[in-house]
């Protein structure tokens, strides 16, 4: 890793093997040293530090780990919406703190997994914003969906009907329909971005696994994904562009910066540090 990469060298690397979706996936996970972990969670923010997180794989390019999964549920009337953890009040190095925290599908899920690039200074991003959590299209990467939707609109699972034919000219079709989306952004001065897919791949995979949080995380074939590169903080794409195919990503998430590429239908943990979010 060069001197000018923005990330800290990694004082250790342990593997997980993780069967979630096609059978086992490796993922790497780096650990950093305690110097770090001291001064990413002193007073001068809350609820960082040390994070183990749910995320799709990051498969090629610079990008030290894969993007954070958002847990995925389908209304009653069919709208689909992005799970947010429980808000709570914990003690963090003698001090109590608000944070996002909850048991799903047999792990930890936090508000903590999203607290990088300077998303955890957000509002929408704090334990107690108030939302209803729906995905909303965000126009401008698929022409299904800005034919579809008004910027604003509530995402609903009746327009993702042909999810298991659909194509658009990159890679192959019927790997998995996308919408661009905000999630957790009403009435917020910034966006989260967010990408949901409705693919077989995953619907294949909760037939064929008994992993608790793939069952728990992921709702009739939906995933979702809060979509800022790990690596310089872009917006990657998926099944946007064709020069996706050169970094055998065409059928994957593929960001244009500095060829970073994700599997999203390959889940892993990796553990990274989370920053703090600014005093409340």
């Amino acid at each position: 890793m060069s001197q000018s990469d923005k990330y800290p060298a990694e004082s250790g690397r342990r593997r997980f093997v993780k069967g979630v979706v096609g059978g086992a996936a490796l993922a790497g996970v780096g650990a950093m040293g305690s110097a770090t972990v001291n001064t990413l969670t002193t007073s001068g923010g809350v609820g960082g530090g040390s994070t183990v997180a749910m995320s799709i794989a990051q498969t090629g390019g610079p990008a030290p780990r894969g993007l954070p999964q958002i847990p995925v549920e389908v209304t009653d009337d069919g709208y689909i919406r992005g799970i947010w953890p429980e808000t709570q009040t914990v003690t963090q190095e003698g001090q109590e703190i608000q944070v996002a925290q909850q048991q799903l599908g047999g792990r930890t899920y936090s508000g903590a997994w999203f607290q990088y690039c300077g998303v955890e200074s957000q509002e929408n991003i704090a334990p107690d914003f108030e939302s209803d959590n729906l995905f909303r299209a965000a126009p401008g990467k698929y022409d299904w969906q800005d034919e579809t939707y008004e910027d604003g609109d509530r995402i609903h699972i009746d327009d993702f009907e042909n999810y298991a034919e659909w194509g658009n000219g990159i890679g192959d079709d019927g790997v998995g329909k996308p919408a661009s989306v905000s999630w957790r952004s009403q009435d917020a001065d910034a966006d989260l971005n967010a990408i949901v897919i409705r693919s077989p791949r995953i619907e294949e995979a909760v037939q064929n696994s008994d992993d608790e949080w793939l069952q728990a995380s992921t709702d009739q074939g939906f995933v979702a994904y809060l979509n800022v590169c790990t690596h310089f903080c872009c917006i990657p794409d998926y099944k946007v562009l064709e020069e996706s195919a050169r970094y055998d990503a065409a059928n994957g998430t593929y960001c244009v910066c500095h060829q970073s590429t994700y599997d999203p239908f390959t889940l892993e943990e990796s553990l990274f540090i989370a920053r703090p979010r600014p005093d409340e």
